[in-house]
């Protein structure tokens, strides 16, 4: 049974109450007593984890539109109401309006920790189920946004996943153009503080005098120019995510600053001596070597430790080639609805070339020339040809594009060699051994 678990007892007879309080803390079972519906009312929000027992007469709002009020709230929780002689035959109509059970009084402690435990019991299950779905659907709606099939963006997906919905600051480490803001808008979007506010902010666009003003707020009057108050952006992400890109850029002097704020989770604004209590989960992105960095002094390594609970890191696309084609294909369609045209038609020719390529500019570049092809321009320009031209080798080339191929047959086919085979017009000894070569065993099946 889950410790997050409350029992909520709304009962106005303080003796009543008392008793409730000490049979439950007898059997460590955590409760909160309220005298009052309303006081339950205010209680109860949306991710209340727990159930709620209620007396059904109580002063102004009584336990019945009480239970009404809290099964439109959330239709799974559990409501069990405390009846008087004369109120058997109302519980019972209750019950077949949602109620989950009901004890007559006088009660026993037995009886109304028999009660909560099943209650409790039901109400674990139906969170666990509830959270299941969502996983299920989270993963789901991950492979739209972080497209691929190679085997470093399936693990990132799985990452993702796993620590969106966790408070665990996370650090995501790529090259330019890997997709470290997209990876960091999915970690907020997927997680439970998807409805407060996600704010970003590139540590390396902003001039020293104005970071600290801009990421920690200030008070009016504060500094020369300071004509009123500023709210900062950590202060402005409080109950949600803040993004910091480019976290290497960072002055030294604010970084302290910044450990301060995730070790107290308090802030002071510039001009203020009074500390704000913060709440926002920190997502920090780098396409440099922070640790390597803490080593020579340019960047402070204990707020290095605070910042990579969880390290994510994004592949450059030259990493994993099977992508391109899918990828490209996508940013063609987007670029398409963008510009009003038809999405142009992509021949072996292209793909080879867009697979040989070796994109320095990784996942942006290749939507640029997604969008120049749908523009009718040339797929590369001549100094990228001239770069591709240094770039792999032929045979490099050929045996890219070649397991391009291959991997995309046997994810349309569901891994089956057979169909794949004849999908590619080739015999299906060759595409095994192909397939072993390529490493691609784990994408295939042996039927």
């Amino acid at each position: 049974m889950s410790e997050s678990l409350t029992v909520l007892i709304v009962e106005d007879d303080a003796h009543v109450l008392l008793g409730c309080e000490q049979a439950l803390g007898l059997e460590d079972i955590a409760c909160i007593g309220v005298g009052s519906a309303e006081e339950a009312l205010a209680r109860v929000g949306e991710d209340f984890a727990g159930i709620v027992i209620t007396d059904i007469r109580l002063p102004g709002i009584d336990g019945l539109q009480l239970l009404d009020q809290l099964k439109a709230r959330d239709a799974t929780l559990p409501v069990v109401l405390i009846t008087g002689h004369g109120d058997i035959s109302m519980a019972v109509a209750a019950m077949r309006g949602g109620a989950y059970d009901f004890i007559e009084k006088p009660f026993s402690p037995e009886r109304l920790v028999e009660v909560v435990r099943r209650a409790l019991e039901q109400r674990a299950l139906a969170r666990e189920v509830s959270d299941l779905r969502r996983q299920l659907a989270g993963r789901q709606a991950l492979e739209e946004r972080l497209i691929g099939r190679s085997a470093a963006m399936r693990q990132l997906r799985e990452l993702i996943a796993n620590v969106a919905d966790t408070s665990a600051n996370v650090l995501i480490e790529g090259e330019t153009g890997t997709g470290k803001e997209l990876v960091a808008r999915c970690l907020h979007d997927f997680s439970r503080r998807q409805a407060r506010p996600y704010v970003a902010l590139n540590c390396g666009g902003l001039p020293e005098n104005l970071f600290e003003s801009e990421i920690f707020g200030h008070e009016a009057h504060a500094f020369t120019g300071a004509a009123k108050r500023r709210i900062g952006k950590i202060e402005h992400a409080n109950g949600g995510s803040l993004f910091l890109d480019e976290i290497e850029s960072m002055p030294l002097n604010l970084q302290i600053k910044l450990l301060r704020v995730l070790q107290e989770q308090t802030l002071e604004r510039l001009g203020s001596n009074e500390p704000i209590a913060v709440d926002c989960r920190v997502i920090a992105a780098t396409k440099a070597d922070l640790d390597e960095m803490g080593r020579h002094g340019q960047f402070r390594s204990d707020l290095y430790y605070r910042l990579n609970v969880v390290t994510l890191e994004l592949p450059p696309l030259r990493e994993r080639r099977e992508d391109i084609p899918l990828l490209f294909e996508h940013f063609l369609q987007l670029a398409a609805l963008r510009f009003d045209r038809p999405a142009p038609g992509l021949d072996r020719q292209t793909l080879a070339a867009l697979t040989a390529h070796d994109w320095p500019g990784n996942v942006r570049e290749l939507r640029n020339v997604a969008e120049r092809l749908s523009l009718g321009m040339p797929v590369f320009r001549k100094a990228a040809l001239a770069d591709t031209a240094t770039g792999p080798s032929f045979n490099e080339s050929v045996d890219a594009f070649e397991r391009t191929l291959l991997a995309d047959a046997l994810e349309r086919h569901g891994g089956n060699l057979t169909q794949a085979a004849q999908a590619l017009g080739m015999a299906k000894t060759t595409l095994f051994d192909k397939v072993k070569k390529h490493g691609l065993a784990r994408a295939a099946d042996a039927s």
